[in-house]
């Protein structure tokens, strides 16, 4: 329970459909101290007459996650710290105190649903497609989705915030949707000029594709493959990041017809049936959480990643991305990308 609106609606209709709830509020990451959220999420705990757990996890996620933002950057790759976040630490923590507690079902306020199918629980995508986060959960293993419970799956955000209102709890009903990562929300240039050593970063040069010199950068970290705005150089043509040395500081670029990719490696991955998703020419892939999906070929190669080769090519494809495998709506599986 983070104490926004829907962790504190789906223990509400989780009451409301006879569960025993206890409340798990964990601190994660505080920006300048704030710990409203631990009030808030204690205040709806005592209004319903429940448990609350406050879990300090800050360490945790500081070697977990914010390390590893501010080391993929400095590597040159694109991080995914909201899908290693529920992957590898939210889940799989309020699972340890669950079983801490010998409770069986878990709960969030996730946007997603669940299905059975051939012997295997899949996260599939939530009723209200604008929140649908099916996207950032491909990494859970089976003995955290069979648990899981998912109040939030079939509604929509308007009907979550009507239901929270209803019961009287305005707050709850009117908090604003979280942006971004929880920790650099809008600029994560700034996190990083604030958390590493000041000479770390240097002005750099950019380049064309034939190795000319076009302009100089503010620093290799502050760029990602893909990207077009926030370059500071104003050409007659639309430039986009197409490859980030590191070593040299050089960042080179290109227009878009040369960001094209027709396959592409993954590592880290998790299969949740290789039967439906290995070898098929009908599985999805998406490497962004909104507005993309190309079909692909997914195979198994004897270096144990996978190699996804695509039907149409892919812009912007970098490495340390999550891509996400679906079929329709069911989730089935995911990994992160390690070359271009």
């Amino acid at each position: 329970m983070s104490g926004g609106t829907d962790s504190s609606v789906a223990a509400l209709l989780l009451q409301d459909a006879g569960y025993e709830v206890v409340g798990v509020t964990f601190r994660f990451y505080e920006k300048d101290g704030c710990t409203e959220y631990l009030d808030d999420a204690a205040d709806l705990c005592r209004s319903l007459g429940i448990r609350h757990i406050i879990s300090d996890q800050r360490e945790l996620f500081k070697t977990t996650i914010i390390d590893y933002f501010i080391r993929e950057y400095m590597a040159g790759r694109t991080p995914v710290p909201c899908t290693l976040c529920n992957n590898y630490l939210k889940w799989p923590l309020l699972r340890q105190i669950a079983d801490e507690l010998d409770i069986y079902h878990l709960a969030t306020g996730h946007y997603v649903q669940k299905r059975y199918i051939e012997g295997h629980w899949h996260i599939t995508h939530g009723a209200d497609e604008d929140k649908d986060q099916s996207f950032f959960l491909w990494g859970l293993p089976q003995d955290i989705l069979e648990r899981m419970l998912l109040p939030m799956g079939a509604l929509t955000k308007q009907r979550v915030r009507e239901i929270a209102a209803e019961r009287g709890f305005l707050k709850v009903a009117q908090k604003r949707d979280s942006l971004g990562v929880c920790f650099c929300p809008m600029d994560y240039r700034t996190f990083l000029r604030e958390n590493i050593a000041a000479d770390a970063i240097q002005r750099g040069k950019f380049f064309d594709e034939q190795g000319n010199f076009i302009a100089w950068h503010e620093g290799y970290p502050f760029y990602t493959v893909g990207q077009r705005r926030g370059l500071g150089i104003n050409l007659n043509k639309a430039l986009f990041v197409k490859e980030i040395d590191t070593a040299e500081n050089r960042v080179v670029l290109g227009d878009l017809k040369s960001l094209e990719r027709t396959e592409m490696h993954l590592k880290d991955w998790n299969i949740i049936n290789p039967s439906l998703l290995l070898d098929r020419d009908d599985v999805i892939v998406k490497i962004r959480y909104r507005k993309q999906a190309n079909r692909c070929r997914v195979t198994l190669l004897s270096d144990n990643t996978l190699r996804v080769v695509l039907h149409e090519p892919l812009t912007a494809v970098a490495a340390g991305q999550a891509a996400a495998f679906y079929r329709d709506d069911v989730v089935l599986g995911g990994g992160i990308i390690t070359c271009q």
